[in-house]
């Protein structure tokens, strides 16, 4: 069934209008008629059954059939901090690992990003990220759409580590600590009900040099490896999300 969302002024107490490129898209896209059904969610609280009952120019509304719950979402809140790749391949981080499961996205600049930083690009990158996060979310019908985040710098990244429960960054070295072993303790934390929330660092193609490694480590991060592979950069979130939410029962894990 399809689902959208909207934003929480759209959503009624028994009614809820959509209009914009959804209602666009419900009309044209979809030949939406008067008594289909839909999931359409605030991606915050609400989350309902609807059935259509007109179709405007620009407006569809729907009353509320049923009131659903809102439980497609992990409990373990993972974000994904990545450092900006070459061409599209931050939007396939964000559309598979939204699927996934993951929370929010950091883009970031590191030592060996190649891709060169310009704010008005950026701008209209950003806001097509989202709108892939939105409908990736939509196709795996989670209950909220992951945020994209402004990209930041090394040292920005840095100052947000002490927001999160546990920081992992994939770095590859000799005895490293593999990613199942790293995430013991915080497991351990999940059952005490303490914190749920990881952020996971990816390099760029070349991988993080040795001094970000050691101030991410100063920062309270602890590197992870991710097995005996070697994996492209817009591969390894993906990995490492799967496993993390395996490992906490999201998947059937432990």
């Amino acid at each position: 069934m399809q689902r959208y969302f909207v934003s929480p002024e759209q959503f009624m107490e028994h009614t809820v209008e959509i209009s914009g490129e959804d209602a666009r898209h419900i009309s044209k896209v979809m030949r939406g008629k008067i008594g289909d059904k839909m999931i359409v969610s605030d991606g915050h609280s609400r989350e309902a059954l609807v059935e259509i009952t007109a179709i405007e120019q620009g407006t569809v509304t729907a009353s509320v059939v049923e009131w659903l719950e809102m439980a497609h979402e992990p409990a373990v809140k993972v974000t994904i901090a990545q450092s900006l790749p070459k061409g599209d391949k931050m939007e396939t981080v964000i559309q598979k690992c939204t699927e996934i499961g993951a929370v929010s996205f950091i883009p970031f600049i590191s030592e060996r990003t190649i891709v060169q930083y310009d704010a008005k690009k950026e701008s209209k990158r950003l806001e097509r990220w989202n709108k892939i996060a939105k409908e990736a979310a939509e196709q795996s019908h989670r209950n909220t759409v992951p945020q994209v985040a402004q990209p930041l710098s090394w040292k920005q990244l840095l100052a947000t580590f002490q927001n999160y429960g546990a920081v992992y960054f994939c770095y590859e070295k000799e005895n490293g600590l593999l990613l199942r072993d790293a995430l013991k303790p915080f497991m351990q934390s999940i059952q005490a009900d303490q914190a749920r929330s990881i952020l996971l660092l990816v390099g760029p193609e070349g991988g993080f040099s040795e001094e970000e490694c050691r101030q991410a480590e100063e920062a309270g991060a602890a590197s992870i490896g991710l097995g005996r592979r070697i994996l492209r950069c817009e591969t390894a979130g993906m990995v490492a999300l799967a496993c993390i939410l395996y490992e906490s029962g999201e998947m059937g894990g432990v």
